[in-house]
């Protein structure tokens, strides 16, 4: 049964946002994070949507809405003053004095695993997907614990569930060794096994599993709740070995070839554009596909190098459009804004999920005031 008493606040929503799109993975130019707002603030209701903008603002005002996570940060150029007789202070003068928060996940997103760009490669039906611009690396950790055979397979199992011991498409993964612990308990200690002032040995399992650092905290908190001893005997080692990839922009197959021209019409169809364009010879066949949401124009190059027929984007750049054309590289501008908005139903999918496995009852809507900026082509 659902336990409604359970109060979410923000900052825990966040906590769920930043292991979807972790902190780590924000570019150095960018501004991801909170922006405005009390990360103490009670939530029950969530809007999601691309940027911070009056339309959003007074949407979320009249959903009753007590945050925005956006994916363009509201203050990613920085302001140097917050006055009503301007357009950004009084956008933050109505978001404080309407008790809204907002916290942006910009680059973080684009880079995240199931982000912007997973999802834009996906709804495109692209197959053998990978990182077109890899950036950074999942950091890897090496845990060692040592745990008395009766309990081995209880920690085994909470090890699993927080997230430790994933290879690959496997999980659970870990190494056993038996041997004998000693420990001599001191005076005013309470073992588990054993007696105060008298050396024992016991047997135990060594457990070898690896774990994400950005899962540690969750991990060991999990370890030692199901862990018997009042002090327990565990290691962390950095590994060498690189985890998963993150980066901008995707590059893989369409199940079959099909023009450049009839690509366009899926991408158009698929992402409700309106001011879609696309250069190249629109019969030539294309099944190598390169995808960046957002203005991922200046990616042509590497997506050239990894084999790309065309890049899907938004935001190309004359002059990057006639050197893509000279270099025979097709394109597909669909816009920064269609190119990015498939991430929000994705996104609250996401959430919902994972709130749903805390126990927490919030409602996440998606912004439909946003709207694509350019009105239309005459």
């Amino acid at each position: 049964m659902v336990d409604h008493s359970k109060v979410l606040l923000a900052k825990d929503l966040v906590g769920i946002m930043e292991r979807l799109a972790p902190a780590g993975l924000a570019e150095e130019w960018d501004n991801s994070g909170w922006q405005v707002g009390d990360p103490d603030a009670k939530l029950q209701k969530v809007l999601l949507a691309l940027d911070v903008t009056w339309e959003v603002v007074e949407e979320a005002v009249k959903n009753g809405a007590q945050l925005i996570i956006s994916h363009h940060p509201m203050l990613l150029k920085g302001i140097k003053s917050v006055r009503r007789d301007n357009p950004a202070g009084s956008l933050v003068f109505r978001l404080i004095q309407s008790g809204i928060g907002v916290y942006a996940a910009h680059t973080t997103l684009d880079c995240a695993e199931g982000g912007v760009n997973d999802v834009l490669a996906r709804i495109l039906g692209l197959e053998q997907i990978e990182v077109l611009q890899p950036l950074h690396y999942q950091q890897l950790l090496k845990l060692v614990v040592f745990v008395p055979v009766s309990h081995a397979g209880a920690v085994r199992e909470a090890l699993g569930r927080s997230g430790a011991g994933y290879i690959g498409n496997y999980s659970h993964c870990t190494y056993n060794l038996r041997g004998i612990g000693t420990f001599y308990p001191l005076e005013g200690t309470n073992p588990f096994i054993g007696t105060t002032g008298r050396l024992e040995q016991v047997e135990e399992v060594r457990i070898e599993t690896i774990i994400k650092k950005e899962e540690s905290g969750r991990v060991l908190q999990a370890m030692f709740e199901a862990h018997p001893y009042e002090e327990v005997a565990y290691d962390l080692y950095p590994l060498v070995n690189k985890g998963a990839v993150y980066g901008l922009g995707r590059v893989g197959r369409l199940p079959q070839a099909v023009t450049l021209v009839k690509l366009a019409g899926i991408v158009q169809k698929v992402l409700h554009g309106s001011c879609l364009r696309y250069g190249g010879t629109s019969h030539t066949m294309v099944q190598r596909v390169a995808v960046c949401g957002g203005s991922g124009g200046d990616l042509w190059t590497m997506a050239q190098k990894k084999g790309a027929d065309v890049l899907v984007t938004g935001d190309v750049r004359y002059h990057t459009a006639r050197d893509m054309l000279a270099a025979k590289m097709g394109f597909i501008d669909a816009g920064h804004f269609a190119t990015e908005r498939v991430v929000l139903p994705a996104l609250r999918k996401r959430l919902n999920a994972a709130l749903a496995q805390a126990v927490y009852v919030v409602d996440i809507e998606i912004a439909i005031r946003e709207k694509e900026p350019w009105v239309g082509i005459l």
